[in-house]
């Protein structure tokens, strides 16, 4: 299946990418084991992040990308509140733009730091509400929603959309 959505702005680009390092539909995880999630994180910009990568720091990477899809999704924050306490600092402004300080000693951490910062400064503007989670359990791919109400709920009208209408008319169908 092809996502036919433009991508996330710039700033959010980073978090749609890592959030979408999986793609539940088709049973495909970059970040499954080690080789694949250095392939990964060579291939998206993060090579420092592959260097040092062992097999604990992959799984707190997963953590990481599920507690982002969680936020997104509206269902818990928690656990990225712990990663922007441990990670971030105190909001600065330079130049006119809002900055959100990094703080890490791995550059796996780092990069979480940066995505979480990203992500903060995007619910600050307004611009994160556009990033959403397909509504399809067995999709949540990441998908930035331009639509003119801001009310898209699936990744793909042909694809997740067309399933769930399939689905509750098959349903209706059933029940009558």
């Amino acid at each position: 299946m092809a996502y036919d959505r433009p991508p996330a702005p710039e700033e959010l680009r980073p978090v749609e990418v890592f959030g979408n390092s999986a793609r539940f539909l088709h049973d495909e995880d970059a970040l499954a084991d080690l080789a694949d999630a250095r392939a990964w994180l060579r291939e998206h910009g993060w090579p420092d992040v592959a260097d040092e990568l062992d097999d604990r720091t992959r799984r707190e990477l997963v953590q990481a990308r599920e507690a982002i899809r969680e936020h997104l999704a509206g269902t818990g924050s928690e656990e990225l509140n712990e990663h922007a306490r441990r990670l971030l600092g105190v909001p600065q402004w330079q130049r006119g733009r809002v900055g959100v300080p990094v703080r890490g000693h791995t550059a796996a951490e780092r990069m979480v730091g940066e995505l979480v910062a990203a992500l903060a400064v995007a619910d600050l503007s307004g611009t994160a509400g556009r990033l959403k989670v397909c509504q399809a359990e067995d999709c949540r791919w990441l998908y930035y929603d331009r639509s003119p109400g801001g009310n898209s709920v699936w990744c793909s009208m042909d694809v997740c959309g067309a399933r769930h209408k399939m689905r509750a008319y098959r349903a209706r169908r059933r029940d009558s």
